[in-house]
């Protein structure tokens, strides 16, 4: 049984926390890549960044409805998404745009695992890591590729 190990990518281009997005989207287009796993300064997985969380930053910001009662203003959405959707439309960073709650498998994880995980998880990119420590990637090609070998 293949594992991730016998088909991830090892020398994986990253990103920082506090990489620009203008520099983010010059190395999708350079890279040819469509995610970049962000690390820390010690190689610590961090988080995933996109290219659907670089366009994300272009879509018109939904303001939420309010009603008005009395002296009262009260949300019908939540407050916090919409504090949260403004931060994602100003961001400068990579920190400020990138996902947290990131799938991840070990080296150990069989191939029929990961392409499960890929599809419950909608992820195009599954990092490697070794206790938190990024020490490859597994993308959809790498998985197809194993099919045909």
């Amino acid at each position: 049984m293949r594992k991730a190990k016998d088909i991830m990518t090892k020398a994986v281009h990253t990103v920082t926390e506090e990489t620009g997005v203008e520099e983010l989207a010059r190395l999708f287009q350079e890279k040819g890549v469509s995610a970049l796993p962000v690390v820390d300064d010690a190689g610590g997985l961090r988080g995933v960044v996109t290219e659907t969380d670089l366009v994300a930053q272009d879509k018109p910001l939904h303001i939420p409805t309010v009603i008005s009662l009395f002296d009262w203003v009260l949300y019908l959405e939540s407050e916090k998404s919409f504090r949260e959707e403004v931060k994602r439309i100003t961001a400068q960073k990579v920190g400020d745009i990138c996902s947290r709650d990131v799938a991840t498998c070990t080296p150990e994880t069989s191939v029929s695992a990961i392409a499960e995980l890929m599809v419950e998880k909608k992820a195009h990119l599954i990092p490697v890591v070794e206790g938190k420590k990024l020490v490859g990637v597994v993308a959809r090609l790498d998985i197809i590729r194993a099919m045909g070998a």
